[in-house]
């Protein structure tokens, strides 16, 4: 039996307004073979199944324009299926002699009104057109026109007129006829399919589809699916269900994919001159998307609930897929930082807004959506993105570092904001980690923690460079110096109190950094004051007030603290004041002059002088470093003590005030009197059993862990010699 696709002839259901010139045959031929009949009937009437195709195509996509998009496994389907059902026909044997007493002109009269009505002729519609209108129409001219419910009732008119002729085994000396009627109604239901299919392509064109056609597109789906409920349980081709709610679904994905990828179609991000030209086609595709669900929500869906048939979660899911989609092709081609970072915002703070839509009253749907982008891409993108973003903040410090030593090379002095040296290095360093974590925080949890790791390591590798390049630069200055303690101040205070708990690894390289330019603002003012400490103790120094310009430097000093920090300043303020009184100390513990008789008294008296201008200047200046006021008064006691016994008070007072005291620093401070041998070693020996219950008491850390004499060196000398001897 020949294939019913190579046949060259096949019933077309067309107007009777375009005569057709049958070829009957001769009444007197009683014999003629029912295949003879059925083919000149066929020639005579209706064109090539090839013609019938391509008009079924052209009206399918005549509102499109382009190229008919069939479906070919639909149509080998239908051709497998037919030709089974034909085998079937075959093989139940020869008919009954009831069967075979239709061969006469009873049949060539079922056949002749079989093929008026594959011509047209068919029952009234319901669609609102008359019957005589309808009677004029072929099926193909209904789908054309599209009334879609009135060309399925010829349709299915057809079929059923067509399962009872098989079933009364008219086409048994005829299958070849069989098959071409069958193919016909195939095609004619295929045509059908597709012009639902080129109706919701339509639809959100921009001249769209009327709501009562999308109406009589759900009632013709919902007819089909009544007229076919489940297969026939003999597997016969006609009659299966043809599954058209499962068509309009795929077509209104196909719809939503092709209107998505209709947005910069071709238009890599690469090509679209970075961030900003993917910002905007991701703006473009959010219009689009979101001006197609509210025509959905406002004109298709009410179209197509009127014959109940529900729409909207159809085309939300649709969308929903198609953005997927192209979201994931964007993110496949995204490089650098900013592209990613513009799709991870657009998928969680853009598209999933609840705003988005632009209404409230959208109905969610029944199930929730899937996730815009898979797990799996989502934590690639996000991968990807602080990938870049650890270079970009590495990038950004390396700019900050630049400018810095910009203004260095320029000489530019720091600002005074709020009483304090101000340096823009905080504010940068501020904005760069605030913006990238606020910006990580907009899209998850997770990414804004990784983004201030990220920031964390960068800022602790920046420090030690900052400072660096800083002290080995020519802008080495109180007032610059001052200004780095400030900010390395603001990085604790600011950042630790923003982000607690998550910069506690910064704390070791921002005190590294503020120990460096504070010993850095000490070391300018020891350059400064250290020649004035060598004419102490010398007799010009008994008649002369040596001291003073020293204090002066000092207050000079402070005066660029008061621009400090507070906590920072009175740090650097108590370590000035710990250096003068420790510098005093040691010029006084090994003298380049030594006094005798009145001279030593009037050296005792100078020095409880100094002692006290020394505490007035630095409680003037604010230091509270009370502790630091005993040492010198100690010393010019025990120089200046006329009654020797009590030289031993004196000694335990000095031991118990500063328990880093060595043996070495109690010998100096002896050989400063004289007082004979068996004085000094009875001296001495209570002085060692003082240390020893200091240094079991505690140590240094009895007096608070203040260190003074520990840092005082003191070499050996004759005198020194002479008293332990």
């Amino acid at each position: 039996m020949p294939s019913p696709q190579t046949v060259a002839s096949g019933p077309e259901l067309h107007s009777p307004r375009e005569p057709a010139v049958p070829q009957i045959p001769a009444q007197g031929t009683r014999k003629a073979s029912s295949e003879d009949a059925s083919s000149a009937h066929r020639e005579g009437l209706r064109p090539g199944l090839g013609t019938l195709r391509r008009a079924f195509s052209k009206a399918s996509q005549r509102a499109s324009g382009c190229a008919p998009q069939e479906d070919p496994g639909l149509l080998r389907r239908s051709s497998r299926l037919l030709f089974r059902s034909l085998r079937r026909a075959r093989d139940e044997g020869p008919a009954a002699d009831q069967t075979q007493a239709t061969t006469g002109p009873g049949v060539a009269h079922g056949r002749e009104a079989s093929s008026r009505a594959m011509d047209g002729v068919s029952p009234q519609s319901s669609t609102g057109a008359g019957p005589a209108e309808l009677e004029d129409k072929s099926v193909a001219d209904l789908i054309t026109e599209r009334k879609l419910l009135a060309a399925f009732e010829q349709l299915r008119h057809l079929e059923t007129q067509l399962v009872a002729e098989k079933a009364s085994r008219t086409f048994e000396q005829d299958p070849t006829g069989f098959a071409r009627r069958a193919m016909d109604l195939c095609l004619h239901y295929d045509g059908l399919a597709a012009e639902i299919g080129a109706i919701v392509l339509e639809t959100l064109g921009p001249d769209g589809v009327d709501a009562a056609v999308l109406a009589e597109l759900a009632r013709v789906v919902r007819a089909e699916e009544e007229a076919h409920p489940e297969p026939p349980a003999d597997g016969d081709f006609l009659c299966t269900p043809r599954h058209w709610r499962q068509h309009w679904e795929d077509a209104v994905r196909r719809s939503a994919r092709e209107r998505v990828q209709q947005v910069s179609a071709g238009e890599a991000p690469g090509a679209a001159e970075g961030a900003s030209g993917l910002a905007q086609l991701l703006a473009e595709l959010g219009r689009l998307v979101r001006r197609d669900l509210q025509k959905v929500q406002l004109e298709v869906h009410p179209a197509y609930a009127a014959a109940g048939y529900p729409a909207w979660e159809a085309y939300l899911r649709a969308f929903h897929g198609a953005v997927a989609q192209r979201l994931q092709e964007l993110a496949h081609d995204a490089h650098g930082c900013e592209q990613l970072y513009v799709l991870l915002d657009w998928a969680s703070n853009v598209y999933s807004s609840p705003d988005f839509l632009g209404s409230q009253d959208m109905a969610l749907p029944s199930e929730p959506l899937p996730p815009l982008l898979a797990p799996d891409v989502w934590a690639q993108l996000e991968s990807d993105y602080t990938s870049f973003l650890e270079t970009k903040i590495a990038s950004c410090f390396d700019g900050i570092l630049q400018v810095e030593q910009s203004r260095w090379v320029a000489a530019e002095a720091p600002d005074v904001l709020q009483g304090h040296y101000h340096t823009p290095l905080s504010i940068d360093v501020h904005m760069l980690v605030a913006e990238h974590v606020k910006a990580a925080g907009a899209i998850s949890a997770e990414l804004e923690a990784t983004t201030l790791q990220i920031c964390t390591r960068a800022l602790g590798l920046f420090l030690p460079r900052f400072e660096k390049a800083f002290l080995e630069s020519g802008a080495v200055s109180e007032p610059n110096l001052c200004a780095n303690i400030n900010a390395c101040e603001e990085f604790r205070t600011h950042l630790l109190a923003r982000f607690p708990g998550s910069l506690k690894e910064l704390e070791k390289p921002l005190v590294a950094a503020t120990c460096a330019f504070q010993k850095r603002l000490l070391q300018g003012l020891q350059g400064d004051v250290q020649p004035l400490f060598k004419v102490l103790c010398t007799k010009a120094w008994l008649t002369q007030d040596v001291l003073q310009p020293l204090l002066d430097k000092v207050v000079a000093f402070a005066g660029h603290l008061e621009h400090v920090v507070p906590p920072r300043a009175q740090e650097t303020l108590q370590e000035v004041h710990r250096y003068v009184v420790r510098e005093y100390l040691a010029q006084a513990l090994r003298p380049r002059e030594r006094f005798r008789g009145v001279e030593r008294v009037s050296g005792s008296q100078k020095m409880g002088l100094d002692a006290q201008a020394i505490g007035n200047t630095f409680q003037g200046l604010g230091s509270e470093a009370a502790w630091l006021g005993r040492a010198i008064p100690c010393v010019a006691d025990i120089l200046g003590e006329t009654y020797k016994d009590d030289i031993r008070r004196h000694l335990e007072t000095l031991i118990r005030s500063y328990p880093d005291i060595r043996r070495d620093h109690v010998l100096a401070i002896l050989a400063l009197r004289r007082l004979g041998h068996r004085r000094n070693q009875h001296l001495l020996t209570h002085a060692q059993d003082l240390l020893r219950a200091v240094a079991k008491a505690g140590g240094p850390g009895a007096a608070g862990g203040h260190v003074l004499f520990e840092e005082i060196e003191v070499p050996t000398s004759m005198d020194v010699l002479i008293t332990c001897i």
